[in-house]
Order: C-alpha cells, then structure tokens, then sequence
C-alpha cells in the first residue's frame, strides 16, 4: 500500500467534506519532511491551481497554526484576519477563498494530513460545516491508523525463502495474519476491509509456496469468521481468548470452530489447523 493509496484516501475525504458540510471548495494533503510540512496536492472544487503543491510550514498561515495546534482553526476573511500570519495570502487569494477552515488530522499523537474547506464570500462557517469538517477528519484518522498497522503487519509477515526456513518467522507470521483477519471486521469501508482480507489471503498462499499442499480433493471454502476463529487457534489462543479478540462469546467460537473441523474433516483443533495450513487456508 504505497503511499498514493493515502493521498487517495485524502481525495476522498475532501469530497465528503464538499457533500456533507456544503461547502463549495475543499483542498488538502498529507505532510511531508517528516512531519514539518504540508504539502497541498489534493483540490476539489476549486478553479485555479493557485493552491497546487503549495507548502505549508507548520505555525504559519490558517493550515500552519492547525498543525502547531493539533485542532480545528477557521477564519472569516482570511486575507484581513488577525488570528493568522499571511505567508500564503497570494494562492488564497488567487482561488477567491474569503472564509476558510482547516482541520488537521492527528493519528496516534501525530498531524498527518489537514484538511481545508472554503467559502468564496465572507460569511461564517456554520455547525454543519463544521462538524462535517471534524467527522471527516476522524474518519480519515481511522482509515490511515488501519493502514499504518496493515503496513507494519506486511513488513513483519512478508515471507522471503529465507526467512521461510526459519519455524521462528514462520511465527510471526502466522501472528500478523491473525491480527490483520482480527482487524479487518471492525473496518467500515468496505473497500479497504476487502483490501486487509486480500493481504491476508496472500499471506496464506505465501505458505503454500514454501511448503505445496498434497495433491487431493478441490480446496476446502471457509466462511470468513470460521477462518477468523482458525487463525486465532493457530497462535494458541484459547477459546475465551479467541472469543475476546474477535468480540464473540465462546460458545459462538466453539460453535465456528465445530463447523470448520467438519468442513476440514478433522476431530481436533491441533488437525484443524493443519488441515487449514495445508489448504493454503492459514500461512
């Protein structure tokens, strides 16, 4: 998931942001520099490119004082207003932008993208606006915390041949499958959750690079919370621990389990994870 996938997700936030808060113009980024900078390179509703690629120093202009701030900001007219400085008066002003509001969006302590919506008359920005501003903001802090620890889960699962030999790695891997399938219900966005459940099959498929399954009948199918339930097994959590994870009671994940040791044709947990292993089901 490269980096783009977050300037995408930018892009999509701002459209919500137009829809749900009525306002006419939206524009924003992710920082750069290691977190000193923003960089504007998504628009939406705007006219010129005046606002294209410009950089924002943390502290200066409406943007700025959001970062250094870690909250929402907002003006009425921003070329005369006095909460900011006026480093970047001349790209506002050539968009026509009079009243602006800039939310920055904090994932684990941290701004990692602001995100502007603007009115061309000087008029206040009212509660719809926003709240609209705010919700989104959470919204895409959620999306891109998922995506950081998607990542983080990849760097440690990506099996390598040599890292394959190793019963030790192999471990972690089957751990970071574990938490990606644990992850990926509690995703709203369905788009994404789709996208984690992808990774998770890759993991799976990886292991069957490494160690081909026997030649045998077509491949079995689980449902997705019995393979859920698996992958938790396969760490050695305990029914209780399973059920805590997943937010099921443990007559539920006894309930999944039965179902996927009968699919799998297995009698106990140890041979139904195997099974699963050997389907290229679980890494």
């Amino acid at each position: 998931m490269p980096e783009t996938a977050d300037a995408a997700e930018v892009r999509g936030a701002l459209a919500r942001l137009r829809r749900g808060g009525g306002v006419p113009v939206a524009f924003g980024g992710l920082l750069t520099d290691g977190g000193r900078k923003l960089r504007i390179s998504e628009l939406s509703g705007t006219v010129t490119l005046s606002l294209q690629g410009l950089g924002v120093t943390t502290g200066n202009g409406l943007g700025g004082k959001a970062i250094a701030f870690s909250r929402p900001c907002a003006v009425t007219d921003y070329t005369s207003s006095r909460a900011i400085s006026h480093e970047y008066d001349g790209p506002v002003g050539a968009e026509g932008l009079r009243s602006v509001l800039a939310v920055p969006v904090v994932v684990r302590g941290r701004v990692r993208a602001v995100l502007y919506g603007a009115l061309r008359d000087s008029l206040p920005l009212g509660d719809r606006s926003l709240t609209a501003a705010v919700e989104t903001a959470r919204h895409l802090e959620q999306t891109l915390a998922v995506r950081d620890e998607a990542r983080r889960l990849l760097a440690v699962a990506t099996p390598t041949a040599q890292r394959a030999a190793d019963p030790a790695a192999w471990e972690n891997v089957r751990t970071a499958h574990r938490d990606l399938r644990t992850l990926a219900p509690r995703i709203a966005d369905e788009e994404l959750r789709a996208e984690l459940l992808s990774l998770c099959d890759r993991l799976a498929s990886a292991a069957v690079t490494v160690t081909p399954p026997a030649a045998g009948p077509e491949r079995t199918v689980l449902a997705p919370r019995e393979l859920d339930v698996l992958a938790c097994v396969a760490t050695g959590a305990t029914n209780a621990a399973t059920g805590e994870r997943l937010g099921l009671r443990p007559e539920t994940v006894k309930s999944y389990l039965r179902s996927a040791m009968r699919k799998l044709g297995t009698h106990t947990r140890l041979e139904a994870v195997t099974a699963a292993r050997r389907a290229g089901l679980l890494p």
